[in-house]
Order: C-alpha cells, then sequence, then structure tokens
C-alpha cells in the first residue's frame, strides 16, 4: 500500500472510533462536533486527509510560575530574570468551552474578585489571567504538493489568510479572528483578582460569542467550497493551444515565479508551525 493511502487508513480508523465511545490523543478527548461534516468531506477525496481540527474555543488561562529555576523572588530584579507563564510550574485552565452555548453568565461558576485595581506596580513574577478566543483551525496531509496547493488556494479564496503549507505537504488552515486579552491576575493569597468588572466581562464575553458565529460562516463556506472547487470538481479537458518561443517563454517564467513564491510560503508555514508547537508545549493539556 502506498504510505500515504497507509496513514491515511491509520487516520480515517481513529476519527471513526473517535466518533463512538473510544477517546482520540487530543487534550479535549473529542473531535468538535462541527468539524464532523467537514472532515468527512476531506477524507472522501483520495488525496486528503484530516490530521487534526479544532472548531474553536473560549478559555480563561492562569499563566504558570514565572520565576526561572535559578533564581529565587527576591532576587528578581529584571525581565531577564522571569519567563512566559505556560504550561509548566502551575500554569492551567480556568475555563474552556467549545461551544458557545455554555458562555451564558459562565463565570457564575468561579470565584472571581471584580474591580481589583493594585496599589502598587505589580511584581514580574505576576501570573496573569488571559482570556482567549482561538478560531477555527484544520490541518490537511495532502498526497503531492499539487494537491496542496489547490487546498491552499481553496482556503485563501475564503479568507483563511493565515494559512500555509508546511512539511510533508501539510496544510494548516487558519484565519485570524482571536481574542487575547489580560482581564487578572493571582494575587498573593491565591485569589483570582480582576481589573475589569462584571460588565466588562460580559462585554468580552460577547466579543467571543460574536467570533463563534463568524467562525461557524467561515466553516460553512470553507466546506461549500470544498465541495465545489476539490470534492466534486469537473475537469475540464485541457486543449492544447499553439504558443510562440516568447509566449512559452514567459509562461515558464510566471510559472517559475509561482514555484517561488510557493516554496517562501512553505518555509514560513514551517517557522509559523513551530512556533504553534512551542505554544502547545508551554499550555496546560484540557
Amino acid at each position: 500500500m502506498d504510505p500515504f493511502d497507509q496513514k491515511k487508513k491509520s487516520i480515517v480508523d481513529e476519527i471513526e472510533s473517535t466518533l463512538g465511545d473510544i477517546k482520540d490523543a487530543s487534550p479535549k478527548g473529542s473531535i468538535d462536533e462541527l468539524c464532523i461534516p467537514i472532515i468527512r468531506l476531506i477524507n472522501s477525496h483520495q488525496d486528503l486527509v484530516t490530521t487534526s481540527s479544532c472548531s474553536g474555543r473560549v478559555s480563561v488561562f492562569l499563566e504558570g510560575n514565572k520565576v526561572r529555576s535559578n533564581t529565587t523572588e527576591s532576587d528578581l530584579t529584571d525581565k531577564m530574570d522571569v519567563k512566559i507563564g505556560g504550561k509548566g510550574d502551575g500554569g492551567n485552565w480556568l475555563f474552556v468551552t467549545h461551544d458557545k452555548n455554555q458562555l451564558t453568565n459562565w463565570w457564575k461558576d468561579y470565584q472571581f474578585n471584580f474591580n481589583r485595581q493594585p496599589s502598587d506596580e505589580l511584581p514580574l513574577s505576576t501570573r496573569y489571567i488571559l482570556f482567549k478566543f482561538e478560531p477555527l483551525i484544520l490541518h490537511i496531509k495532502c498526497r503531492d504538493f499539487k494537491s496542496a496547493s489547490l487546498v491552499y488556494q481553496t482556503a485563501m479564496n475564503c479568507g483563511f489568510r493565515e494559512s500555509g503549507i508546511g512539511v510533508n505537504n501539510i496544510v494548516a488552515i487558519r484565519i485570524s479572528i482571536k481574542l487575547d486579552i489580560p482581564i487578572g491576575y493571582l494575587n498573593e493569597n491565591e485569589q483570582h483578582d480582576l481589573f475589569i468588572s462584571e460588565e466588562y466581562l460580559r462585554l468580552v464575553t460577547n466579543l467571543s460569542l460574536d467570533r463563534f458565529n463568524e467562525n461557524e460562516k467561515k466553516l460553512a463556506q470553507l466546506h461549500k467550497a470544498f465541495d465545489v472547487n476539490i470534492i466534486n470538481k469537473v475537469e475540464e479537458k485541457e486543449e492544447k493551444v499553439w504558443e510562440s518561443k516568447q509566449e512559452r517563454a514567459e509562461r515558464m517564467k510566471r510559472e517559475g515565479l509561482e514555484k517561488r513564491r510557493l516554496k517562501q510560503l512553505q518555509e514560513e508555514e514551517k517557522l509559523k508551525q513551530l512556533a504553534e508547537q512551542m505554544e502547545i508545549d508551554n499550555k496546560p493539556d484540557q
């Protein structure tokens, strides 16, 4: 069996088992319901297979300990002594949902101290509370660069401007409608103090709801575009057209420039995927 077909069979078998009672290896443990139709559509094409997906989520994240291992709290004098508070050292999700229907008054189940403005400048080691909306993301492994280019172009035409082609012809489909807002911090008594009022938190939550709705529209648009332009695309017969020596030279020049452009996009995508992986490694499981 072809290596791509072998890999695809393994992934599809795992997806189908996940749709039953078996959890997958993702932090959430299952595929987002909104992603299931487009996943099945994509996987129906012989040259494509989805490797990961998220339909979008809202999270409230408490940063981990920022003090570097060789520095004590009392020795903190410089920004070089602290690190970004990520997955390790106590970082954790206070709230996470992939379902917009769970957003209404979500904070009522948590003990937040609203309108707490610190009297003095907060220390460098302060662990902040971040409100996040992270939009749809799809990773699609393609059989070859030609099919990857078609997937990439289809996504770009739908407004997924953060998309790119990475290593092994994996296309990452992304859109930039995220939110990332600091809303509070962990005080000296291990309590969650928010800079903002409850009304402002409601406003921020409503902004994320707007993005959830836009996210769903873009997902539906992407589904339709994949269906028409890739899955059920009618191949037109290519008629041979005579071209002069100059026309052929110009065509080959255009094709060469396009290949270089796509290669540059691949290099940029490699760097972006590496940065994403580093960010994932610094987040707690949920």
